[in-house]
Formats: C-alpha cells, sequence, structure tokens
C-alpha cells in the first residue's frame, strides 16, 4: 500500500461534535492510530487544535458538511494543511458506519493520498462573497416587503403607487408612517410629499 503521509488526520465533523483520528506510520510500517471526541464550540475547538499540534500533524483532512465545517477550517487554516473534501469522496466507509469509522477512514484516505482537496478561496474573498450574499438577500427582501405593501395599499384602495415611483421613498415613508398613526386627510398627507413629487400634489390629493 503506497503511503503519502506517515502522519496525518482525519475529522468526522457534526453539529455539536468533531471526531478526530490521527493515524502514524511507525518505522516498521505498522500503522498507530489515536481517536479523541471534541465540542465544536470555540473552546473545544482550540482544543482540537492544540491536540493536532502536540502531535505535529502536518495535514487533517474533513468533509464539506453543511455550514458545520466553516469553523473548524478557519481555526485550523494556517496552522496546519487543511483538505476540505466532498463527502462523496469518502462516504463508502467499509463496514458497519459511524463516527470512529468515518474519522478513520478519512486518515487512511489521506495517508494513501486519495482526496482530492475542494477548491476555497483565499479568506479575503470568503468574506467579501459572504458580505456580497447577505447584501443580495437584504435586498430581496427588501423587495418582497415593498409589494406586500403596495398590496397592502392597493387592497385599501390607496393609489399612493399610482403617482409616486417609490412608495419606500423618504416622501412615501412619511406618509405610510402618517397613514398608521391615522391621519387620513388628503391634503396634509399630500403635503407630505417631498422635492419632485410636490409637482405631483394634484394627483396625490
Amino acid at each position: 500500500m503506497d503511503t503519502l503521509h506517515r502522519l496525518c488526520a482525519g475529522l468526522d465533523v457534526h453539529k455539536d461534535t468533531v471526531v478526530a483520528c490521527i493515524r502514524r506510520l511507525d518505522d516498521r510500517g505498522r500503522a498507530h492510530q489515536d481517536v479523541k471526541t471534541f465540542g465544536t464550540t470555540t473552546p473545544d475547538l482550540l482544543q482540537l487544535l492544540d491536540w493536532l499540534l502536540q502531535h505535529s500533524v502536518p495535514i487533517v483532512a474533513l468533509e464539506s458538511t453543511g455550514v458545520y465545517w466553516q469553523p473548524i477550517f478557519n481555526l485550523l487554516e494556517g496552522q496546519l494543511e487543511v483538505l476540505l473534501v466532498n463527502p462523496e469522496h469518502i462516504k463508502k466507509v467499509p463496514g458497519r458506519k459511524s463516527d470512529v469509522k468515518d474519522c478513520e477512514w478519512s486518515a487512511l484516505r489521506v495517508q494513501q493520498g486519495w482526496l482530492r482537496a475542494s477548491f476555497v478561496p483565499p479568506r479575503p474573498v470568503r468574506e467579501l462573497r459572504d458580505l456580497t450574499r447577505q447584501r443580495g438577500q437584504l435586498v430581496g427582501e427588501k423587495a418582497s416587503v415593498s409589494n406586500r405593501i403596495q398590496k397592502a395599499l392597493e387592497g385599501a384602495n390607496i393609489k399612493l403607487g399610482s403617482v409616486a415611483s417609490d412608495v419606500l421613498g423618504a416622501s412615501g415613508r412619511d406618509m405610510l408612517r402618517s397613514l398608521v398613526a391615522g391621519v387620513d386627510s388628503a391634503e396634509a398627507l399630500a403635503n407630505l410629499a417631498r422635492g419632485r413629487l410636490r409637482d405631483k400634489l394634484p394627483q396625490l390629493r
């Protein structure tokens, strides 16, 4: 059996636990394993890192399971080589499946060089992606809320959207607040218009 790494580790990651297996070959080529379970809070993950470093583990593999891998990857990154692996590549564990067997199998696959790491962008790129995705979600939520407000206004036969191009603009928000506060005077509501919308006061009334 070919050996690429004489010392390595495999992690089986779950929501609340990480099962780690350190696998090493001695001078006679015999394999020795050390398995330990850690929690997933930050102090627990720091203990995991310390444990790996104490054993001088140079490389570790973990599956890209949901979002659970991210804190672990972020913590180990820069301390040792981390292989983030598609679960499809290491899921076929011989025998009965268990968390211990999974991490042992991962360590074996790393040792033999059978695992191919997924591409993980550098940290600044990951952070920028998170920001842009969050912004996209917020923009989508804003549009959804705007549509619900328009629907509520139309249901009450308040035709603000027929005159104001942006119901949630500064003028529109002032008018909506006044409506919620109980103002029902068309004159008073129209006079809340600002800027160019004041040119449409007759239509607003």
